[in-house]
């Protein structure tokens, strides 16, 4: 337990991403946009790309969305990827749909494809594949995933690929050899980031969530923040970590500018 936490009668720290629950989520313009894309996805199937620079909570969208799905109608996949082999990815997604992984490329190709249409056709629970850090698949594995969503002669959406990376992404699947895939894309959405607004009320609702409030830190710090983190819940979560525990450390009830200048310090020198 951080040692700030019963100075501030904080439950627990709630900037720590290990602690966040699916139901405490602040629901940011980011959030609400992903959310209902991909609902919309997991109806019409296709593919949804979504693009962000680090940290601004793509993957934790992800996670409330798998969240709220009934597996008694959806199939649910995760791959966070980094580098990886083409023999590699078809192994590991043979792994996760429970698969045969013998034969090849070619079996595990034709197993991976038979899987997906069974989950579609007969068990009428269509997959849902979420490849995190989607900018580390290779041109090969790009070309294979189109590959993998011929069904019936290009006649059915068998299933749903979530795409989820950094943002030259975009730039990698604006090449002209992946038009064919890029054609495919049903949904786009580019993370913007939190609004200075958003960014204050995702510090107090955070807190909040904790068992504190709004109380022990002061206005102003909060606007420090949020004109430190350019939008980026990641960068807030870890000053305001650093903030707490130097605000406890000078046994000062409500954090204020000071403090948090002393944690961006802290973050610069990382």
């Amino acid at each position: 337990m951080a040692m700030f936490n019963p100075y501030y009668s904080l439950a627990f720290n709630p900037f720590d991403k290990q602690q966040v629950k699916e139901s405490d989520a602040f629901i940011s313009n980011d959030y609400t946009e992903m959310m209902s894309r991909l609902n919309y996805l997991k109806d019409t199937r296709g593919i949804g790309l979504f693009t962000s620079s680090p940290g601004k909570g793509k993957s934790f969208c992800l996670r409330c969305f798998a969240k709220e799905l009934n597996p008694g109608l959806h199939h649910m996949e995760y791959i966070p990827l980094s580098t990886i082999t083409v023999a590699e990815f078809y192994k590991e997604l043979c792994t996760i749909l429970g698969v045969s992984d013998k034969g090849g490329k070619p079996g595990r190709f034709r197993s991976i494809q038979e899987q997906i249409y069974y989950l579609y056709h007969e068990k009428r629970q269509p997959l849902l594949l979420a490849i995190d850090e989607a900018q580390f698949l290779s041109t090969s594995i790009l070309n294979d995933i189109k590959m993998l969503m011929n069904q019936k002669y290009d006649s059915v959406n068998c299933f749903t690929l979530i795409l989820c990376g950094e943002t030259y992404l975009n730039h990698t699947l604006n090449k002209k050899m992946h038009e064919a895939l890029r054609q495919r894309i049903t949904v786009h959405y580019d993370f913007r980031g939190l609004s200075d607004d958003e960014a204050v009320r995702y510090i107090i609702h955070k807190l909040s969530c904790a068992g504190s409030s709004k109380a022990i830190i002061e206005e102003a710090a909060l606007m420090a923040v949020a004109g430190h983190a350019h939008g980026n819940p990641r960068v807030i979560d870890s000053v305001m970590t650093d903030a707490l525990n130097i605000g406890a450390q000078q046994d000062k009830k409500c954090i204020d500018t000071d403090v948090v200048m002393a944690a961006v310090s802290n973050q610069n020198l990382d």
